[in-house]
C-alpha cells in the first residue's frame, strides 16, 4: 500500500491568510461543494427504486450516512494529498495546507466520520447500503487518491467510480439489493466523470503540472483532450437513454434536450480547439455540473409524477 506522503511543511508553519474557525476548518476537509453533487444523484435514485416518494425518514438517514461517508472520503483525500495542494493555486486554501486542523486529527476525524457512516446506514437502512458505501470510502482512498491519482493520466476514468456509487447506494437503501436501472444510472455518472473533470483540468493545466499529477490535459495536446471529451459526452448521453424503460416521456424528453445542450457544448470546443480559435473549457465545465443534477432531478420528477414507462 502506498503510505500517505508528509505534508509540504512541518505542522508548525504559520498559517497563510485569514484563519477559519476549528469548526469551518473540519468542515472545509469534507469538500461540501462536492458532497452536494453527489446527494443531488441518491434521491433521485431512490424515488425511482421506490416507483414514487420513498419514506422521508429513509431519505434523510441515507443522505446523512452518504454525506458523512463521502466527507470522510474527502478529508483523508486531504490528507494523503496534502503535498500536493500545498503547489496547487486551485486548492492551496485547504486546511491542511494552511495548518488549520493538525494532519493527525484530520486522519482520525476522517477514519472516525467513515465508521460513523456505516453504522447510520446500516441502522437506519440496511447493511448492503451501509457496505456499499464505505466501499466507495476505500476505493476512492486508497485506489485512487494512493494509488491512480500520481501514476497514470486515466485516473480520473477509474478513480471517479467512487463518486458514481451514491446512486447504488440510495437505490440498495429502498430495495435491499443491486438492480439495472441502479446500474445504469452508475454508467451514466461513470462516463459524465472525464469530461467533467477534464475541462476542469484544462484550465489548471499548469497547476497539476506543477504538482507531479499527471491529469491528462498535462500528458496529452489539448485536441487529443478535447476528443476524449466529446468522445465521453456522446457515450454519457447515449447511456441517459438507456432509462427509458423505467421512465416516461417526462424523464425522456428532457434526457434528449439536456443531452443535445450538453453535446452542443462539447462539440463547440473541440471545434475551437481543432481550429485553433480562444475557447474555454469552463463553461463545458459549469454545464456539466448543471447538467447532471437537472437530469437526476428530471428522474427523481418522473417517478414521483407516475406516469407509464414508455416500454
Amino acid at each position: 500500500m502506498t503510505a500517505i506522503p508528509s505534508s509540504a511543511a512541518p505542522e508548525s508553519a504559520p498559517p497563510a491568510g485569514r484563519r477559519r474557525s476549528v469548526l469551518a476548518a473540519y468542515v472545509a476537509l469534507t469538500k461540501p461543494r462536492v458532497i452536494e453533487l453527489l446527494l443531488v444523484t441518491t434521491i433521485p435514485a431512490m424515488f425511482l427504486a421506490q416507483r414514487g416518494i420513498p419514506s422521508l425518514w429513509l431519505v434523510a438517514v441515507t443522505l446523512l450516512g452518504g454525506a458523512m461517508s463521502a466527507g470522510a472520503a474527502n478529508a483523508l483525500n486531504c490528507v494523503a494529498d496534502s503535498d500536493i495542494d500545498a503547489v496547487m493555486n486551485r486548492t492551496k486554501k485547504r486546511p491542511l495546507v494552511r495548518y488549520e486542523v493538525p494532519r493527525r486529527n484530520a486522519l482520525i476525524f476522517g477514519i472516525v466520520l467513515g465508521l460513523v457512516s456505516f453504522a447510520v446506514l446500516w441502522l437506519g437502512a440496511n447493511l448492503l447500503s451501509a457496505i456499499l458505501a464505505t466501499a466507495a470510502l476505500l476505493f476512492y482512498v486508497f485506489v485512487y487518491t494512493l494509488v491512480l491519482k500520481r501514476r497514470t493520466s486515466q485516473n480520473i476514468v477509474w478513480g471517479g467510480a467512487a463518486g458514481c456509487m451514491p446512486v447504488v447506494v440510495g437505490w440498495a437503501a429502498v430495495t435491499g439489493k443491486v438492480e439495472w436501472p441502479a446500474l445504469v444510472m452508475f454508467g451514466v455518472v461513470f462516463l459524465w466523470t472525464p469530461p467533467h473533470f477534464w475541462s476542469l483540468a484544462m484550465k489548471y493545466k499548469d497547476d497539476y503540472a506543477r504538482a507531479g499529477v499527471p491529469m491528462l490535459p498535462v500528458v496529452a495536446t489539448t485536441r487529443q483532450v478535447s476528443a476524449r471529451i466529446l468522445a465521453y459526452s456522446w457515450a454519457t448521453v447515449g447511456c441517459t437513454l438507456l432509462l427509458v424503460p423505467v421512465t416516461s416521456w417526462v424523464y425522456v424528453a428532457f434526457a434528449v434536450l439536456a443531452g443535445a445542450a450538453f453535446l452542443i457544448v462539447a462539440q463547440r470546443m473541440h471545434a475551437a480547439v481543432r481550429d485553433g480559435r480562444a475557447y474555454n473549457p469552463m463553461k463545458l465545465f459549469h454545464l456539466s455540473n448543471s447538467y447532471l443534477a437537472l437530469l437526476f432531478v428530471a428522474i427523481a420528477v418522473d417517478a414521483a409524477v407516475g406516469l407509464p414507462a414508455l416500454v
